[in-house]
């Protein structure tokens, strides 16, 4: 990435901003405006988020925020109440307060002498999020929103549940709270108060796994916040961004297709990364588009940012299967609007383990029948990709002989597909909770396989997600899977194959017991392609610009990290294990002489197929140092189950020195509901 020094505007920041709200509570914002703006007021754009700007953040905000300051905007990254230097406390996500907190930024912030009464809102994940779902809210101010790896809705395209089946991911976010809660504002900014603001989290802030727990199918608890419900009530325009390995790519495609507001998708290669720090790359010129996006919108520049095609999306070539790519090969495709015109869809029936050309019917005897190891998914990588080597999918091979396999004969000729693979399925299953996985993926001539898609189906939901029903074993469905969006070329001389398995575990948790999956052959059981023909869309996309921003802040190594992800395998009493460690190091923020260590641990196991054993673990520790100021917390979650129930127990302890100072232990059993 290019670091810019040459900005339009002279910058001033102002590290530590308190911005009162209406109970009471002052949120702690760190604020970028050019220097003439007392003078001539600018357009404020807000980034609302819990991850403490001071430190965790401070090196990603200070290459983007001064850069839009720069170019005329007043940046503001606030603290959500209850983390960093905020005061209150943060009880879980996307709280009716919390978004009542932005709106009330939002109006501060369109008030100040600095500000000429125009604001936007941008954010990735969590501040994507309620971007969205504060343009709901229509505050006064507010002009347009950019937002990243986010969602609409809530439960059925969020870290929590996929298609029903609770997500891996569902534990490991809410560890990563956990952890992040406990942590302590900085005494240097908060003075003496920071330890009864830290004791406050401490005691209140909660096991949000619990909560999660008990919200098991689409009820007003995930309603709440997912802007689905209710497009219409969006009038800004927005700018909605994705990667291929993120976890939200689906949620571009319904934005441009349920906005009635003016919308740009970009979708490339990237895991859960703004495009500017895309990975794997190529990342792009994303903050020059970003401020071309506040120039149209918040100040009414007659500028061709609209003139781009509604969706642009990185069409990837095919590549060897690896859990980490530096790049991703391809190239920039354009839609006019989406669902596009240049997309047509390919039905292709399956059995007998093939996916039939066109002209080839299925024999109607030849049911396929399965009921995969547990281990079947033990290759998967992460739900959603944060680029921590190696968390992408290995070679499917091995998870390929768990399930049913339906190849297509190689390819004559190059295929593209663009938007969401639908694979329908005419299926029985021998027990009242089910679930199926089901894989795409680009098999090359040698055999090697790499995941392109997938999708995820609870059974029981196969009906909707707001009232499952249990399945009557024996009897025959009619299901749809769609998978994750996503574009990809298949070259000739590959093959095309759907993998289907009844088990995807550690990535998704598996239902109660094994499950023996039938499925029919004939006119309901296809996958469904979204092919791109060649040469559709009227030429190439213009290109992006180089990568830019600021200087980020100076930071040093105290202790070097790690990643690693290993498979253990007990050949004598069957258990195998999944281990991840995610260790950041050691970090010293040189400007404000700030030690920060971060550590993650998680384990995943089972022994054989035995379902009751099934049982995920993690452990943090977060610490802070500055000269003898030192604190740590260190968070520990087990999550196992039962046929009839999720067995949760939980510990926090925080120390200051070597001297501990709270514990916190939280044990619950949850009913499992048809999950």
């Amino acid at each position: 990435m290019r670091t810019v020094s040459d900005l339009p505007n002279e910058v001033r920041e102002d590290e530590y901003v308190q911005v009162p709200v209406s109970d009471g509570v002052r949120l702690a914002a760190r604020i970028w405006r050019p220097v003439d703006s007392g003078d001539r007021p600018v357009p404020a754009v807000l980034e609302f988020i819990p991850y403490r700007r001071r430190d965790l953040t401070a090196q990603r905000d200070s290459i983007h925020h001064p850069y839009m300051a720069g170019h005329g905007y007043a940046c503001a990254r606030v603290d959500l109440r209850g983390s960093g230097d905020s005061e209150g406390v943060l009880t879980d996500e996307y709280l009716e307060r919390e978004l009542l907190d932005a709106e009330e930024v939002l109006a501060w912030l369109a008030d100040r002498p600095w500000c000429d009464g125009r604001t936007g809102m941008m954010g990735i994940s969590w501040g994507g999020f309620n971007a969205l779902q504060v343009a709901a809210r229509r505050p006064a101010s507010l002009r347009a929103i950019v937002t990243a790896c986010s969602t609409d809705d809530r439960y059925s395209d969020d870290v929590h549940y996929m298609g029903g089946c609770l997500l891996g991911d569902n534990l490991s976010w809410a560890s990563t709270m956990f952890a992040y809660n406990s942590c302590p504002p900085d005494p240097e900014l908060v003075g003496d108060t920071w330890r009864e603001m830290w004791h406050e989290r401490l005691e209140n802030s909660g096991l949000w796994l619990d909560t999660w727990l008990r919200h098991q199918y689409r009820d007003e608890y995930w309603k709440h916040g997912s802007v689905a419900e209710d497009l219409d009530a969006i009038e800004v325009p927005v700018m909605a961004v994705s990667g291929w390995a993120d976890g939200y790519s689906n949620s571009v495609f319904r934005l441009l297709a349920g906005l009635r507001s003016p919308c740009l998708g970009l979708l490339g290669p990237w895991s859960h990364k703004y495009p500017h720090l895309g990975q794997p790359g190529p990342a792009i010129g994303f903050l020059q588009e970003v401020v071309r996006w506040w120039d149209r919108w918040l100040k009414g520049v007659d500028n061709d940012v609209m003139d781009a095609p509604a969706l642009r999306a990185w069409m990837q070539e095919s590549v060897p299967p690896s859990t980490a790519y530096e790049e991703r090969p391809g190239r920039w495709v354009g839609e006019p609007r989406w669902p596009s015109p240049n997309v047509v869809v390919d039905s292709r029936a399956m059995g007998a383990g093939r996916v039939l050309g066109e002209g080839e019917a299925p024999d109607p005897e030849a049911v396929s029948t399965l009921s995969s190891p547990l281990s079947t998914g033990q290759h998967a990588g992460k739900w959603c990709s944060y680029n921590a080597p190696p968390d992408l999918p290995y070679d499917q091979r091995e998870d390929d002989g768990g399930s049913m396999v339906f190849d297509s004969r190689p390819l004559t000729e190059r295929v593209e597909i663009l938007g969401s693979v639908v694979v329908e399925l005419d299926l029985a299953v021998d027990r009242p909770d089910a679930m199926v996985a089901v894989r795409l993926c680009d098999v090359t001539p040698k055999g090697e396989t790499t995941r392109v898609t997938y999708g995820l189906l609870n059974l029981t939901h196969a009906g909707g997600h707001e009232v499952p029903e249990r399945l009557e074993p024996g009897r025959r469905y009619r299901v749809s899977v769609p998978l994750n969006g996503v574009a990809q070329a298949f070259p000739p001389g590959h093959r095309i194959r759907v993998a289907v398995s009844t088990s995807y575990w550690p990535l998704a948790w598996p239902p109660p017991e094994p499950v023996t999956l039938s499925v029919f052959p004939g006119e309901h059981t296809r996958v469904l392609l979204p092919v791109r023909p060649a040469g559709a869309g009227g030429g190439p996309v213009a290109p992006f610009g180089e990568p830019e921003g600021t200087a980020p802040v100076p930071t040093s190594v105290v202790e070097l990290g790690e990643q690693r992800w290993d498979l253990s395998h007990d050949l004598v009493h069957y258990r195998k294990s999944l281990n991840v460690v995610k260790d950041l190091g050691t970090v010293s923020f040189d400007d404000i002489d700030l030690r920060v260590r971060r550590r993650a641990e998680e384990r995943y196991s089972w022994v054989g197929n035995d379902y009751d054993t099934v049982r995920g673990e993690t452990v943090w520790t977060m610490g802070f140092a500055r000269g003898d100021w030192s604190v740590r917390t260190t968070t520990r979650t087990v999550l196992t189950s039962t046929r009839t129930d999720f067995h949760l127990h939980a510990t926090l302890d925080a120390y200051e020195g070597t001297r501990r100072v709270a514990t916190r232990i939280f044990t619950s059993v949850i009913p499992r509901d048809r999950v």
